[in-house]
């Protein structure tokens, strides 16, 4: 196969298309916090180094298939226009077919806050517009800190946030994090997990 240079070209945050429901809001903070503690060089820099890979979908239309967080982080903190790389030029399908390719590559993940399949049509067409998981936050905090690894397993951060959705009550989490974080620790080494991506097991004594 020959390589392809990646197609660059700048586009209007309010114009990407999200292909999943939610984030968690509490990692879109601390991105808006660090983002903040940026100077003006670095933002310049962190901007040209961090593209945002889409499809060119129906009506060419710009579809984020990552980095869902971080544009919506930008976008809270004011900035306009990101630089994106086209993954797959899909624009000659009809909306149906493009939804069905994403399903079949694992470029979508059509699931609420509560962690129940819904129709392509309920994805936000727009970032600002994702609601928030808490246990996709939980979950995001929990590979930090060591409880998974990073894996390539598309959208394999929202595996681990239904895992611990059914496990941790949501009112914890909301009320009590740290809390949250120790159970979801504990959760994370026991051999129920076994099956998540990044899974490193218990610890050997």
């Amino acid at each position: 196969m020959a390589n392809r240079e990646p197609l660059l070209k700048s586009v209007p945050i309010a114009e990407l298309r999200p292909t999943q429901m939610t984030v968690g809001l509490r990692e879109v903070h601390e991105k808006r916090r660090r983002w903040r503690d940026y100077a003006p060089e670095k933002k310049r820099a962190f901007l040209g180094a961090h593209m945002i890979p889409t499809l060119l979908g129906p009506k060419k239309k710009h579809y984020v298939i990552d980095h869902h967080h971080l544009s919506r982080a930008l976008h809270e903190e004011g900035v306009t226009e990101v630089l994106v790389t086209v993954v797959a030029d899909l624009h000659d399908l009809d909306k149906d077919a493009f939804w069905t390719v994403c399903d079949h590559k694992s470029w979508v993940h059509p699931y609420d806050s509560e962690g129940v399949r819904r129709a392509f049509s309920d994805i936000p067409k727009t970032v600002d517009a994702l609601k928030d998981d808490p246990f996709r936050s939980l979950a995001g905090e929990l590979r930090r800190a060591g409880g998974f690894a990073k894996d390539t397993t598309p959208f394999s951060e929202f595996l681990w946030a239904d895992y611990l959705r059914r496990n941790i009550k949501e009112k914890r989490v909301e009320d009590d994090f740290s809390a949250a974080m120790e159970k979801a620790m504990a959760l994370a080494k026991s051999k129920d997990a076994g099956y998540l991506p990044g899974w490193c097991g218990p610890s050997k004594g």
